[in-house]
């Protein structure tokens, strides 16, 4: 299907021609499909949609940016959680999605990969069968390749790039620091993009994904997130914890292609780090 496509749609990009099979707009022989292996016989007839979907996903705090048989990748507005506590059972990431692809077929189903915080926004991804989940959660260290933040700390870190190595342990609070002793190993490299010395942009590179792993380890250096009162900040001019997924790559659990998802830095994050005069 996929190179057929990419050699009859000439016209459109190779994403744009990808976004029509994985938004269901792509039919062989009257019926849609969204695989790229669909085979294809001599006599076929493939059609192409170019009107909407018939069911619509849109809302304020939640963003599809990518979606297939397997798997759904969003960009999630922060105040949004990701997936059901005890005390909130209605608006979340998984719920909103949940719905969503209820409306399509009822035996639909959203299944969890990871997690984002409730006020840190961006990509996050979920599958949509187990078998997608098992595959991602058991191999989760080698399909994924790379998962990268942007944060505005207080201050200017002392190194404008560094790789931060420390063990975490979970106190009974559920607040997640650094300690000398035994604990889980978190990994992250961050690097200064822009710092007017009162805050500082920062991307960082998660080369582990323990909890709360970047919000801990930047406090640990003295330069917590803005917004980040549970973790030493003391300002909060935004009124947001200043916490952003925005780059995630992985490997398709399906298709073994790599995959590669980034959204743009958060304007009001250049604006805080900004050298301007305002």
């Amino acid at each position: 299907m996929l190179p057929f496509l990419f050699e009859s749609l000439k016209e459109l990009s190779r994403t744009a021609t990808k976004g029509l099979l994985s938004r269901g707009q792509i039919s062989v022989n009257g019926r849609a499909t969204k695989q790229f292996d669909t085979p294809l016989n001599p006599g076929d007839i493939v059609s192409v949609s170019y009107g909407k979907r018939n069911v619509e996903f849109n809302n304020p705090l939640l963003k599809i940016i990518w979606e297939d048989e397997d798997l759904i990748v969003v960009n999630k507005r922060e105040g949004l959680l990701s997936v059901s506590t005890e005390r909130i059972k209605e608006r979340t990431a998984y719920r909103l999605l949940n719905d969503y692809v209820k409306q399509i077929d009822p035996k639909n189903r959203i299944f969890v990969l990871h997690r984002l915080d409730r006020d840190t926004s961006g990509i996050m991804m979920f599958a949509k069968n187990p078998e997608t989940q098992e595959r991602l959660q058991s191999n989760w260290n080698e399909m994924i390749t790379r998962r990268v933040y942007v944060a505005v700390v207080e201050g200017r870190p002392e190194k404008d790039t560094d790789l931060l190595i420390s063990n975490l342990v979970e106190n009974k609070h559920m607040q997640v620091y650094v300690t000398s002793g035994a604990g889980k190993e978190a990994i992250t490299r961050y690097r200064l993009l822009q710092s007017n010395g009162a805050y500082s942009l920062l991307e960082l590179e998660l080369e582990t994904g323990r909890k709360n792993q970047i919000r801990a380890q930047l406090q640990s250096i003295g330069h917590p997130i803005a917004g980040d009162s549970k973790y030493g900040a003391e300002t909060s001019p935004a009124k947001r914890l200043m916490l952003h997924a925005s780059q995630l790559c992985f490997i398709h659990p399906t298709t073994g292609e790599e995959m590669r998802f980034e959204t743009r830095i958060p304007k009001v994050f250049l604006s805080m780090a900004s050298n301007k005069i305002k």
